[in-house]
């Protein structure tokens, strides 16, 4: 794979992957939404579907790896590193992308935050900044951390032995299997942080937030920016280790 094809392709994938992440997530939490309070299960499923499209539209030009936690993984294990950049650059590059889409299909009930007939408590602005990334319920950066680490691990080190089951490979079901697993690991490790679980996934969509004219849209929390980037590259390269060392 050449580099273009691999930073077009990353970004499509990654793009895609945030557009149906971040979709399903305004789509809760915004006001006007018809889908609004439809709760966790729905995230985490939407979350999946979005790696299930994005990575098949990515995998006949890059791979479809969409998250640097993974390439981190993928690099450790095989010991090649010359195209991990090109990844990382269409990686992060295809989440912004895709944090403006899903601003752009919910434009209206962004623009409309807050803005009510009678200003109460029950009809203020929504807090944003969980549409588009992280936020902790409990705000404990070891614990954060921790939490980030293991979540990761636990998608790395299946995504990497996927690639040992020949059955997969053949039946072209690799990127299905691993949508469920990151509805699994929203289901059952995403309570306590939210599941980056992909630095793109959270940087991209922070930054955007940082810039974009959301009427009360708070904060973008840069204070705590750092714990889903480095949790899931230190959990990618845990597994990436891992997995040599086991395999």
């Amino acid at each position: 794979m050449s580099n273009g094809d691999i930073f077009v392709g990353e970004v499509i994938g990654t793009a895609i992957l945030i557009l149906f992440g971040a979709g399903v997530c305004a789509a809760v939490t915004l006001r006007h939404s018809k889908a609004r309070a439809a709760g966790w299960v729905v995230i985490a499923f939407g979350w999946g579907f979005g790696v299930l499209a994005g990575a098949y539209t990515a995998a006949p030009l890059s791979g479809g790896q969409l998250n640097p936690a993974v390439t981190l993984g993928i690099a450790i294990d095989t010991g090649k590193w010359g195209k991990v950049w090109v990844y990382l650059l269409g990686q992060i590059v295809g989440a912004m992308l895709g944090a403006v889409l899903a601003y752009l299909v919910y434009l209206a009930q962004f623009q409309a935050n807050g803005r009510t007939q009678e200003s109460t408590e029950a009809d203020g602005p929504v807090p944003t900044l969980g549409i588009f990334s992280t936020i902790p319920e409990i705000r404990n950066p070891v614990a954060n951390l921790i939490t980030e680490i293991i979540a990761t691990m636990a998608l790395v080190l299946p995504v990497l032995a996927f690639g040992l089951t020949k059955g997969l490979g053949e039946s072209g079901t690799t990127a299905l299997i691993v949508s469920l697993l990151v509805v699994g690991i929203g289901l059952s490790l995403g309570g306590p942080t939210g599941y980056a679980i992909n630095p793109a996934r959270d940087l991209g969509p922070r930054i955007v937030h940082t810039f974009l004219p959301i009427p009360n849209k708070g904060t973008s929390d840069w204070s705590y920016a750092w714990i889903p980037v480095l949790g899931p590259l230190i959990g990618g390269a845990l597994a990436g280790a891992l997995y040599n060392a086991a395999f």
